[in-house]
């Protein structure tokens, strides 16, 4: 007898090649009990559980492939057959799982694919037939199991994220959330969120929102069960993961309430009229009493915020009802405006977090912005105008500040009813004396006032002539940081608004930089507030203006890191601020060209002419964006892209691009910018946006895909989405460098797979391409052929040359007749490609143009290899599609050429000799010619 389990396995192998089944396992039964390797183990219970299997022993076979398991989880042979092992015991739903398992590890594998749908049909088959009980009963003690680990606190911490991931995960699936449904689950969930254990309460929000996806009526009956006071006491925590797990819970559950998302049918649930706009008036009115009780955390208020501006405005204006809105403002207006209201310094103040008050001047924005009619907004007037007016009263300074405050949040929002709001009596009046008063805090919010009231020029002349003054007296006097960075950014706002820099350059006496050095030195202080530290950002946007400034900014790597850093916070006045400055750092604004009559004209009439700063010329530029992109600003820009589309507003995401436009300058940066997650950043910028932002991204884009390998720089489905970005830059109103990038960047692409051949057709570009192979511009007229003869590989576009009554062919005959070289290598390889695929190209090639012949003649003649190899190839293509057409060039002194070319001995050009003998015998083949021999 052996004793080395290795040979005893080899035994056992020999065994089951030879079909002796019990000898094989009599063999590994051996070796397991003699071995000590537990990767052999696993080989071994493996192996005599395909032993097992052939004997039909079932039972066996899953037991000692589930020992294989233990062992090694991932073991696919394993997992097959203890698959195939419990098909054949009828449990289908376990057989199924280790199927799955093997698909996820080879997904390629046609076995396991098949596998997997005959088990799926199986499975349905006995679920239609009543023979569910045994799956149901299974999932169901699976549920039980789970909520006893979850709400045993004695339960191993590992075993608790287990179970509470896998109910996560089973209610999510229908059959997994009715099972837990109809077996007190939602009681069970309500313990878990009662034992006040944070990950406890996140796993059983999480399954609760899983189970009202998509189900109306199991979400109504969630909700009533639940009840919306305690649903909205949950989402008013000081946690932010849970106020959020909450928040998405409601928003799933009006979501269904409201018809939308992905709505699916089940059954009796239709013959069901559930009335929804009580539950949801109800919903809105809770969220509107969270705006303003104390006892609702920062966070909470946040997300209620969010669920409204989410939920009450219409998607869609071509929808008449706005009755949501018109609710809302009715009951809640008042509510809204005393979150804007607040002044986080008082002592009085709500709980509220440093985006709290923008959100709520958005909803304000959006409010209004939905509204239908005159009276409707007359209305929303007059409800402002009234509670402000209540709040203003000389004899309490307090509850004047909050009116002011109140203002200066409307002007975040909807910004023509805040310029109506400011010409209430007394109004500006009071935002002026405030700037001149001894409390700090007066001054504070008199002068964020005043610098959103100057954003238009109307009100900003007003200010520009009174409040000037005092916010230069506030910015000398203050020792207070945060009132005067305020009257700073002030400064530069009013110099910005009255279109000269009266507020600014007087007040710091010509020297910009002193100022701009402030702003940094604030920025880059943590132990200043951030919401005070976004003020020094839109300093610097203004002030960045400045050649100077701007060349001071970059060079000072903490004052960039902490812009980046504040840039990552979900604000949309940081957003546009920090856009703005990088916009001035990489001189990626627009600027008119100077015409030279005209300069030499306004110097003759001596009139100033404004001269370009040396630090604006390209070569101080050019170290700008390298200093920039060493600092990180890609990550930072790429962070931005990612924030909600309420914050990250139109003008902000053009901005981004033009930055991004200027960083893609140099073919060296490209690679960076693409490691950092620009080439992903610029998708959504190219397809959302101003017209302009959307054809910046997507000449960035092109500037990418022209150099960079499309599955490095687009992974995936991405690179799917860059083709419509590039087409829209083939245009006759985008300029040559745009075309001609676009251009490079789509015969990148149809290089690389059929699929993008297909994409690119599909999005239109291929009359576009054509229309650039007649340009007069050589660049252009290059690259659009060499984009065709790409193309060209894909049937669908053969078809269109094949196809009667148009020119393509014909088209690119004249080409390979071009004196340009680059444009006949390109042309040439699309004839070849051309006259290979379809025999009928080779007779209508010599139908097209009287030149056909003359232009082959040149080719197979042409000094460059690689033009002569491309026209002999054209050449075997039509001798070998038809007799006739062969007959036809031997008749003529293409015979002479190709014996010419084929009695050469230049190894350099074998390849090229080999295509002209082969024409040869093939017209040999055909009797036109004969041997030397023969003749």
């Amino acid at each position: 007898q052996m004793e080395d389990p290795i040979q005893l396995k080899e035994e056992g192998n020999k065994y089951f090649q030879a079909s002796d089944y019990e000898k094989a396992v009599q063999s590994y039964t051996q070796a397991i009990k003699l071995n000590k390797d537990k990767v052999l183990q696993a080989v071994l219970y493996r192996n005599r559980a395909a032993c097992f299997l052939k004997k039909e022993e079932y039972a066996k076979a899953a037991s000692d492939a589930s020992r294989a398991i233990d062992i090694n989880a991932s073991d696919i042979k394993a997992l097959y057959r203890r698959s195939q092992a419990l098909e054949k015991l009828g449990k289908l739903d376990q057989a199924f799982k280790d199927a799955q398992k093997c698909a996820t590890i080879e997904p390629h594998n046609k076995n396991f694919q098949e596998t997997l749908r005959r088990l799926g049909a199986n499975i349905q088959e006995k679920v239609n037939a009543g023979g569910a009980l045994h799956i149901q009963f299974s999932t169901d003690l699976r549920v039980q199991k789970m909520f006893e680990i979850l709400l045993d606190e004695n339960s191993e911490k590992e075993k608790r994220e287990k179970a509470a991931n896998n109910l996560i995960v089973l209610g999510r699936e229908e059959a997994g959330a009715e099972r837990i449904f109809q077996n007190n689950g939602v009681s069970l969930l309500l313990q878990l969120i009662e034992t006040k254990n944070a990950e406890l309460i996140l796993a059983a929000v999480r399954t609760l929102s899983g189970m009202c996806t998509g189900h109306k009526a199991r979400a109504t009956a969630i909700l009533h069960y639940l009840g919306i006071d305690n649903i909205c006491m949950w989402m008013s925590v000081d946690n932010e993961e849970i106020s959020l797990a909450v928040c998405n819970l409601l928003q799933t559950i009006t979501d269904c309430l409201l018809g939308q998302g992905k709505e699916e049918h089940h059954g009796k649930e239709e013959a069901v009229v559930l009335d929804t706009k009580k539950d949801l008036k109800m919903i809105t009115m809770r969220l509107l009493d969270m705006l303003v009780s104390k006892k609702v955390s920062g966070q909470g208020r946040d997300q209620a915020l969010n669920l409204l501006n989410k939920n009450i405005p219409r998607k869609d204006l071509k929808d008449h009802d706005n009755s949501r809105t018109i609710f809302v403002i009715d009951n809640g207006l008042k509510k809204i405006l005393k979150v804007v209201g607040q002044i986080p310094e008082m002592p009085d103040c709500l709980p509220l977090t440093e985006n709290t008050q923008l959100t709520a001047s958005i909803l304000l924005n959006k409010l209004y912005d939905d509204l239908r009619c005159d009276p409707e907004r007359d209305n929303y007037r007059v409800i402002c105008e009234e509670y402000i007016k209540s709040k203003i009263d000389p004899q309490d300074m307090d509850k004047t500040l909050n009116a002011i405050q109140m203002v200066s949040g409307v002007l975040q929002g909807p910004f023509d009813l805040g310029n109506k709001l400011l010409g209430m009596k007394g109004v500006m009046e009071m935002m002026v004396a405030l700037c001149g008063s001894e409390r700090e805090i007066d001054q504070l919010v008199a002068v964020e006032a005043l610098i959103h009231a100057s954003t238009k020029l109307s009100r900003a002349t007003f200010i520009i002539s009174n409040g000037v003054t005092l916010l230069k007296e506030i910015y000398k006097k203050t020792k207070n940081e945060k009132i005067k960075i305020r009257a700073l950014v002030g400064l530069c706002k009013l110099g910005s608004a009255g279109g000269t820099d009266y507020g600014l350059r007087q007040f710091a006496e010509g020297s910009t930089e002193k100022l701009a050095k402030q702003c940094r030195k604030w920025l880059c202080n943590t132990s200043i507030d951030a919401r005070t530290r976004k003020w020094a950002v839109e300093g610097l946007a203004y002030l960045t203006l400045d050649a100077d400034v701007k060349d001071d900014f970059v060079e000072d790597e903490p004052a960039l890191q902490a812009m980046f850093e504040l840039a990552k916070t979900s604000d949309k006045t940081i957003l546009y601020s920090v856009a703005s400055a990088l916009v001035n750092c990489t001189n990626s604004y627009d600027t008119k060209e100077l015409v030279p009559e005209l300069v030499q004209l306004a110097k003759f009439s001596k009139q100033h002419v404004p001269e370009e700063h040396p630090k604006d010329k390209k070569d101080f530029v050019v170290k700008r964006v390298k200093r920039l992109l060493k600092a990180g600003v890609v990550s930072a820009l790429a962070c931005m892209v990612k924030a909600d589309s309420v914050i990250l507003t139109d003008q902000s995401k053009e901005l981004i691009a033009r930055v991004f436009l200027a960083l893609c300058e140099d073919p060296k940066d490209r690679g960076t910018i693409v490691a950092q997650g620009g080439g992903k950043a610029l998708i959504p910028l190219a397809v959302e946006g101003t017209e302009v932002g959307k054809i910046k991204a997507s000449h960035a884009l092109a500037k990418i895909a022209a150099i960079s390998n499309p599955d490095m720089a687009f992974p995936g489905e991405r690179v799917y989405e860059v083709v419509r970005p590039l087409v829209s830059l083939l245009n006759t109103e985008r300029d040559g460098l745009q075309n001609y990038e676009a251009l490079l960047g789509l015969t990148n692409f149809s290089g690389r797979s059929d699929k993008l051949r297909m994409k690119i057709v599909k999005e239109r570009a291929l009359p576009d391409i054509e229309n650039y192979m007649f340009e007069n511009h050589d660049q252009l007229r290059q690259a659009a052929t060499e984009c065709m003869c790409n193309l060209v590989v894909n049937k669908e576009v053969q078809e269109r040359f094949v196809a009667d009554g148009n020119d393509r062919l014909k088209l690119v005959v004249l080409l390979c007749g071009e004196d340009d070289e680059k444009v006949q290598v390109a042309a040439a390889g699309a004839l070849a490609m051309l006259t290979a695929a379809q025999k009928k190209l080779c007779s209508k090639m010599t139908e097209v143009t009287t030149q056909w012949l003359e232009i082959l003649q040149r080719l197979c003649l042409h000094d460059n290899m690689e033009v002569q190899h491309r026209g002999l190839v054209i050449a075997f293509n039509l001798i070998g599609a038809d007799k006739e057409l062969a007959k036809k060039l031997v008749e003529t002194e293409f015979l002479e050429i190709l014996t010419y070319i084929g009695k050469q001995d230049d190894p350099k050009k074998q390849h090229i000799i080999n295509v002209a003998r082969d024409c040869l015998a093939r017209c040999m083949d055909y009797g036109l010619i004969k041997p030397l021999s023969q003749a």
